[in-house]
């Protein structure tokens, strides 16, 4: 298990801009949101994300070609499954203080931003397992997330 200052620093800034970006770009940033989403980042995201792509190299460490990269690439696909993006939609109601749209509803806006965003998820998450080195995944992938923080802020508007 791995859990460092670098990640911790990582996941509270690029979580918290590319929130903040969404809650400008919807006319609604606030201050305890966005220290709320660094809050997240720099705990949750930071500890549990690079050590899920340690478990995938270690789950694929056996298999070659065409079936590992298939299958470290599924593997992080479902790890940011609809229950994933209900949880960060959770903490964007919680963090906004809109704690009445704290409900069931938030997986079902979860399940269909997740089966929207299959073809550009896989593909991102092909390059990050794939072509990038372990140690610099976290970044990659934060990047890609802050990227889909405004994707998944939107969500609700789209499919909610």
């Amino acid at each position: 298990m791995i859990y460092t200052k670098k990640n911790i620093l990582k996941g509270a800034i690029i979580y918290s801009i590319g929130d903040a970006i969404a809650t400008l770009l919807l006319h609604d940033f606030s201050i305890i949101r966005f220290l709320g989403m660094a809050l997240i980042g720099a705990t949750i995201y930071a500890f549990e994300i690079p050590n899920v792509f340690i478990w995938i190299d270690k789950k694929t460490q056996h298999l070659q070609g065409l079936k590992k990269t298939l299958t470290k690439t599924t593997l992080a696909v479902l790890y940011f499954n609809p229950l994933w993006i209900a949880r960060h939609l959770f903490f964007i109601k919680l963090f906004s203080q809109n704690y009445h749209d704290i409900n069931l509803r938030l997986i079902e806006i979860a399940w269909w931003s997740f089966l929207v965003n299959i073809p550009i998820s896989f593909v991102a998450n092909y390059i990050i397992q794939n072509k990038i080195k372990l140690e610099n995944r976290f970044l990659a992938s934060a990047i890609f997330s802050g990227l889909m923080a405004i994707y998944y802020a939107f969500s609700e508007t789209l499919f909610g």
